[in-house]
């Protein structure tokens, strides 16, 4: 069987459209401090949680990450950035990055994800390149759940966009717990 007539036998067997389910999102309310369930839940996934002003975020990034001499920033919230990065520029260039300074739009209080867009990262592949992560989040950017979190991107511009959640990590069958495997090593997230 050709790909065409595998083509054709798909779009003739499609199944029927069913319509999204309603969700009452009422149901989901719940009366509680976001930065605080944020704050708890980028620990528990394993992040780091710094509180900083807006003026004032490149100290405890340096505190934070003392021996990083390898920096991109794509905010200019952040003077730290030593390394240069455009959007057509080759990404196996970015593989000695030690530490990359990026903004996310949102933040989810409900698991600790925070979303990135491509504008944030400029490079897609940046926030998962990087030894060391730290994503800077007004701490009005906060939602309560995935729900809220997917109303407030579903108007974007359908380019490059994650939610992170926490450093990465993986677990094998016997649950050896490795940090680092497929991305950042370590994540901060810095409320301005």
């Amino acid at each position: 069987m050709g790909r065409e007539a595998i083509l054709k036998s798909v779009k003739a067997n499609r199944p029927e459209v069913l319509p999204l389910p309603e969700i009452d999102v009422s149901a989901f309310k719940e009366d509680i401090n976001l930065i605080e369930r944020f704050k708890n839940n980028i620990t528990l996934v394993g992040g780091n949680i710094i509180e900083a002003n807006k003026g004032a975020i490149d100290s405890p990034i340096k505190e934070s990450y003392p021996d990083k001499t390898r920096i991109v920033s794509t905010t200019d919230k952040s003077s730290l950035g030593t390394v240069t990065v455009d959007k057509n520029m080759d990404p196996h260039n970015l593989e000695t990055v030690d530490l990359a300074i990026i903004e996310a739009e949102l933040g989810v209080a409900e698991n600790g994800a925070v979303w990135v867009s491509a504008k944030d990262s400029i490079v897609r592949v940046l926030p998962f390149i990087t030894n060391d992560l730290v994503i800077i989040l007004k701490k009005d950017s906060i939602c309560l759940h995935m729900l809220e979190a997917y109303d407030k991107i579903a108007k974007r511009d359908r380019d490059f966009g994650v939610f992170i959640s926490g450093p990465s990590k993986t677990a094998d069958i016997e649950q050896c717990l490795v940090v680092g495997a497929h991305g950042a090593m370590s994540l901060t997230v810095l409320l301005v």
